[in-house]
């Protein structure tokens, strides 16, 4: 037997990337009576038959997995964003980071769209746009500005693929489609027009499946523009927040939840501009969110 990932599965088989080729697969008698769930990114052990047929003997335990887009043992997420049309939202950035840390896998922050923003005459916005995600470097997340329309820093998301299993995230419109496009162009990944009226894109992408991507797994998944916090304590939320990590021990009570307590060192750290002020409103914004869910456990 030989070990593979789980690319997707359709019409009652499973397509599996193993020793350099995909493989058509069909499921053990035991597999189907058991109604096992498959995943995309699961790995599994296969017994090659004629051609690229094989029969899916074993599937491995899995790492972790993603509830949406539905994937199993990620390596890390691409989280793009788009510096114009439409312009970045921070909220959902912030939320992002906490989904995918939460489950262990590695957040890398793309910008697309940089020529674009440089053709516009809105140097002030523009200007704010960029500060207001570069700091996110500071904090220690990987983040990679880019153009799909002139190739700028396609060949650094490359080499962040390498080896990797990554799904994309982001809000619709600010081409992740395209960016699959300048990866491999041979995918040819379809990709939608931004409505001028909404400022928002029309949901390209249907269902998940990775996808041979350079030298590594890459899902395109469906777009969308909410995304809910996972369950937690109310505790736990600070430490989402690695700016917080080396501040919060200076607060005057133990269990300062950073928000109406005084002597708070989070909040004179905001107040100061140690740190982000979008960090901290967003922080407060997701504690409310996590209280209220709280109370339904």
């Amino acid at each position: 037997m030989i070990t593979g990932i789980l690319l997707k599965g359709y019409g009652g088989f499973y397509y599996v990337y193993a020793e350099g080729r995909v493989w058509e697969c069909s499921l053990r008698g035991r597999f189907r009576i058991q109604d096992q769930e498959f995943l995309p990114g699961d790995h599994v052990q296969i017994l090659p038959e004629t051609g690229i047929k094989a029969t899916i003997e074993k599937v491995n335990k899995r790492r972790n997995s993603l509830v949406r887009p539905t994937i199993a043992n990620v390596d890390q997420a691409f989280l793009v964003f788009a510096l114009v049309s439409p312009r970045p939202d921070l909220n959902l950035l912030d939320r992002l980071l906490i989904q995918v840390s939460e489950v262990g896998v590695k957040p890398v922050i793309i910008l697309n769209k940089v020529d674009q923003a440089e053709e516009q005459e809105e140097d002030a916005r523009t200007e704010n746009s960029v500060a207001g995600l570069e700091f996110y470097q500071n904090l220690g997340y990987d983040f990679l500005k880019v153009s799909t329309r002139t190739g700028q820093g396609i060949a650094e998301v490359r080499e962040h693929l390498k080896d990797q299993v990554t799904v994309l995230a982001g809000p619709s419109g600010v081409g992740k489609s395209s960016l699959v496009n300048a990866l491999e162009p041979s995918l040819e990944i379809k990709t939608g027009e931004i409505s001028r009226k909404l400022k928002r894109g029309r949901h390209t992408t249907r269902h998940v499946e990775l996808m041979v991507c350079g030298e590594g797994l890459l899902a395109d998944t469906p777009g969308f523009s909410a995304l809910y916090l996972p369950k937690m304590k109310r505790e736990e939320l600070a430490g989402f927040f690695p700016e917080f990590v080396d501040v919060r021990g200076n607060c005057r009570f133990t269990s300062c939840l950073h928000h109406k307590e005084p002597d708070c060192a989070i909040k004179a750290a905001v107040d100061s501009g140690q740190i982000e002020k979008s960090r901290y409103e967003h922080y407060c914004l997701f504690l409310e969110e996590v209280i209220t869910a709280e109370r339904r456990y």
